[in-house]
């Protein structure tokens, strides 16, 4: 469709009017803003470049100039001149013309010539610099379907503006950021989350941020799996699948490559054979799928503000090292071990979790964050306190932590190691040690009174709480951990323990 323009009304600014230009291209429509001074440097600048007829203008007009009846005729044969234009110019609109209309910032030509025009002077710099490179959906949507109409890429005659400086650019970039808006786009009602673009055109990506975007609207992003270690996605998902596997959707069955067939599969899909970080915070996710099989390499998940019930699925991640699920909906922990058999540190805080059973055989666990959840009881801290390499623990906003004492009555739960243990990013005092080794001594005696009572108990409470020292530097694994058949061993790295900030 023809794209149109109308003069819609007027503004007095000061001492001069301004016309409200609404432009229309297909669906697409926004607002520009003009004082008649403008209309006036456009159509010399057209005379001059283009040769247009120099009477098309209407004419300047010193004495009441903001006259109502002045401004409102002038309005209508402004939109006339502007139409005029446009239907001078059916195909790539002149410079000028476009960057009146804002062309540039909305229209699909407009928007890749003054990206191509970017890049051709600025790409090199850009790439030598390693820099990221910013780009909004809408920029990727136009270079997308300017690539799908098969025009000649450089369809205004300007060479700078050639698609090609577009896709040598992409072509070589490592780092991307793709950020949508919220609302409609600038002053249009182009809404930048729901436009689909093609991703293949970028070869060599390293790195990607993309926020603000619909994820079942992003095509190509499974061309960089050969390339890309880091990826995030937030606010733009409903599914760990529609990022990780968006072919999915086309078979009934597949497996990731590489694994043993078994049954009817109608898909081999690759793996994200570079992929090590991968966030995807701020979403609607509501499960960990079994996509998570095609990112067997992943050190660092982001989970968090999602909207998961259950672990799951994770003991594919041989890899994880930390793993952030705060504010989710867990409520329960049971078996977690046998899913995240190497985890150094661990954010569930903000969650619904009132017991800590299932993390008492996470071995390699130094970090844990269970803040701003529902923990009540002392004795649920003791599922962790026998942890030979836990080194720091946030239980702050739990019922617990109003208890008098708290602190203490924590730090013992870990017996011989409580000085070797930062609660709530606070450092232990002598003072608090002091307490603690009486409130050890006062369960000791309690035990064996209990034993006393009780001698056909094998075990007392005492082996409990005297937790094995860890062995080594906080980055590696105990020489002793405890064996299990259902858990994988720690990985012997040097791999740096990435904190909660």
């Amino acid at each position: 469709p023809a794209k149109e323009a109308r003069v819609v009304g007027s503004e007095l600014v000061d001492t001069y009017t301004v016309y409200i230009i609404q432009v229309t291209d297909g669906n697409h429509e926004w607002t520009v803003k003009h004082r008649y001074s403008d209309f006036h440097d456009l159509h010399e600048k057209l005379v001059a470049e283009r040769k247009i007829d120099k009477n098309l203008l209407p004419p300047k007009k010193i004495i009441g100039k903001n006259s109502r009846s002045l401004v409102e005729k002038r309005e209508k044969d402004l939109e006339v001149y502007l139409q005029t234009l446009l239907a001078a110019f059916p195909g790539v609109a002149p410079r000028v013309l476009a960057h009146f209309l804002h062309f540039h910032f909305y229209e699909i030509n407009g928007i890749t010539a003054a990206l191509a025009e970017d890049l051709f002077e600025k790409g090199e710099q850009l790439l030598g610099a390693g820099e990221v490179f910013a780009i909004r959906p809408l920029q990727l949507y136009a270079v997308t379907e300017q690539l799908q109409q098969g025009k000649p890429t450089c369809a205004s005659g300007d060479a700078k503006t050639d698609l090609g400086h577009i896709l040598d650019f992409t072509c070589r970039l490592k780092y991307l950021k793709v950020s949508g808006t919220e609302g409609p786009f600038g002053n249009s009602n182009i809404r930048e989350q729901l436009l689909p673009f093609d991703l293949s055109i970028f070869k060599s990506l390293h790195q990607v941020e993309i926020s603000h975007c619909d994820a079942k609207h992003i095509r190509g992003l499974v061309a960089s799996k050969p390339t890309l270690a880091t990826m995030s996605v937030r606010f733009s998902a409903t599914s760990m699948k529609e990022v990780l596997v968006p072919e999915a959707s086309e078979f009934d069955e597949w497996e990731p490559e590489g694994t043993t067939l078994e049954g009817p599969v109608t898909a081999v899909i690759p793996t994200w054979q570079a992929l090590t970080t991968l966030d995807l915070s701020h979403n609607s996710i509501s499960e960990i799928d079994e996509s998570v099989k095609l990112i067997p390499k992943i050190e660092f998940l982001d989970l968090s503000h999602n909207g998961m019930l259950v672990v799951d699925n994770l003991q594919h991640l041989y890899n994880l090292v930390h793993l952030d699920l705060s504010y989710n909906k867990l409520s329960s922990l049971e078996g977690v071990h046998t899913k995240l058999g190497n985890i150094k540190t661990l954010n569930l805080a903000g969650n619904l979790l009132e017991s800590l059973s299932g993390l008492h055989k996470l071995y390699s666990l130094v970090n844990l964050d269970l803040s701003d959840n529902r923990i009540e009881q002392m004795e649920e801290v003791r599922s962790i306190g026998s942890l030979p390499c836990l080194e720091h623990v946030a239980l702050l906003n739990n019922p617990l932590s109003i208890i008098p004492d708290y602190r203490t009555k924590v730090l013992a739960q870990f017996g011989e190691r409580a000085s070797e243990v930062c609660l709530d990013d606070t450092a232990t005092t002598e003072k608090e040690l002091d307490t603690v080794e009486v409130l050890k001594a006062i369960q000791k005696a309690k035990d064996v009174k209990s034993k006393l009572n009780n001698p056909e108990k094998k075990v007392g409470e005492d082996s409990r709480l005297l937790a094995a020292p860890c062995v080594g530097p906080s980055g590696s694994p105990p020489t002793t951990a405890p064996t299990s058949a259902s858990l994988p061993q720690p990985i012997l790295s040097n791999q740096g323990i990435l904190g909660d900030e």
